[in-house]
C-alpha cells in the first residue's frame, strides 16, 4: 500500500504523486457506492504494480473541499484582481475572501495590469492594498511582464495554491511567467462584455520551486450560500478583534447596543466599505430562500 496526493483527474484516471513519480490509477467502485468521488488535492492510498496500473483505495480525511473548481486541502488562494479591464470591485474582493475565510483557505490579493494606470488610478489601488495588508491579507502588485516570480512563489512554499478571480483579469497570463512550460492558453477581453473568454479546462496541481500551485477556470463571483448569518461576523479578521467586547456574544454588528464592532467603525478602526459589504452580504444571506430537497 502506497500513499500520495492526486495532482490531476482527468477522465476517470487520477494521477497521484507519490516519492517522486507519478502514478495513474482508477477509483474502486466503492467510492461510487458511497457517493464520494476524489479531487485534486486529495491525500490518498493506493495500489500500483507499475506507474500506468494502479487502483485508488483510500481517501483520507480532508481539511477543506471545493466544489467549483473540484479541489481538495487547499492551503492558500491566490485572488488574480485586475486594477483596469476589468476595473478592480472592492465589493468582489471582499466576496472572495468571505468565501475564502469560510473554506480556512487563506487568500492572498494580486493585481495586475497597473501599467494601465494614471497617477490618480495607482494612487487609489495603492490605498486599497493598504488597506487589505492593514487587516492581514497580503497584496501583489504588479505590471505585464513584471512578475517578480522568485519572491512571490518563496511566499507560497511548501502550500497547495489555488488562482482564482474573474476571466481576463491576467491569471493564465501570470502562470506561464511563473511556470512557462505550462504554455496556457491566454485570450483577450471581450470588449463588448467587459470581461474575459473561459481559457482553462482543467484543474491539475503544478510543481512550481517549493509550491503546488493549481490553475483554474476563471469565474466571476463565488455564492454564498453554504455561509449562515451567526458565521458572517467571524468571516471579518477586523471584526473578530473587537466583537469579544460586544454586550451581546451574538451581536450582529448592526442594531445592537454596545456593540464594539460599530464603535471601532466610528473610530476609523474599521474600513466603512468592508462594514458596508458585510451588511450587503447579512442581507443576501438573510434573504435566501431555504433550499428544499426532494424526497426519493
Amino acid at each position: 500500500m502506497s500513499k500520495g496526493q492526486i495532482i490531476k483527474a482527468l477522465s476517470g484516471f487520477y494521477y497521484i504523486a507519490s516519492d517522486n513519480k507519478v502514478y495513474q490509477t482508477r477509483a474502486r467502485g466503492i467510492f461510487r457506492k458511497r457517493g464520494q468521488s476524489p479531487l485534486v488535492g486529495d491525500y490518498v492510498e493506493f495500489e500500483s504494480q507499475t506507474l500506468q496500473e494502479g487502483v485508488l483505495t483510500k481517501i483520507e480525511k480532508r481539511k477543506n473541499e471545493l466544489i467549483r473548481p473540484p479541489m481538495a486541502n487547499i492551503d492558500s488562494a491566490v485572488l488574480v484582481m485586475s486594477a483596469l479591464e476589468p476595473s478592480f470591485s472592492t465589493l468582489l474582493v471582499d466576496r472572495f475572501l468571505v468565501y475564502l475565510e469560510a473554506k480556512d483557505i487563506k487568500p492572498v490579493i494580486y493585481i495586475t495590469k497597473m501599467d494601465l494606470l494614471n497617477e490618480v488610478e495607482t494612487a487609489q489601488i495603492k490605498a486599497y492594498q493598504t488597506m487589505y495588508q492593514s487587516i492581514g491579507y497580503p497584496v501583489w502588485l504588479s505590471q505585464e511582464g513584471d512578475v517578480d516570480s522568485s519572491d512571490f512563489i518563496d511566499s507560497l512554499a511548501n502550500q497547495v495554491v489555488l488562482f482564482m478571480g474573474q476571466s481576463g483579469v491576467g491569471k493564465s497570463t501570470l502562470l506561464n511567467q511563473l511556470l512557462p512550460s505550462l504554455d496556457l492558453e491566454t485570450a483577450a477581453i471581450s470588449k463588448s462584455l467587459g470581461r474575459g473568454k473561459h481559457t482553462t479546462r482543467h484543474v491539475a496541481l503544478h510543481q512550481v520551486k517549493q509550491a503546488l500551485i493549481a490553475d483554474t477556470p476563471g469565474f466571476s463571483s463565488v455564492e454564498l450560500d453554504q455561509i449562515e448569518k451567526e458565521d458572517l461576523p467571524y468571516l471579518f479578521p477586523e471584526f473578530r478583534k473587537y466583537s469579544p467586547n460586544c454586550k451581546f456574544r451574538e451581536c450582529s454588528h448592526r442594531h445592537e447596543p454596545d456593540c464594539a464592532v460599530k464603535a471601532a467603525l466610528v473610530e476609523g478602526k474599521i474600513y466603512q466599505s468592508r462594514y458596508d459589504h458585510y451588511c450587503q452580504f447579512m442581507d443576501e444571506i438573510i434573504d435566501r430562500k431555504p433550499k428544499y430537497q426532494r424526497k426519493s
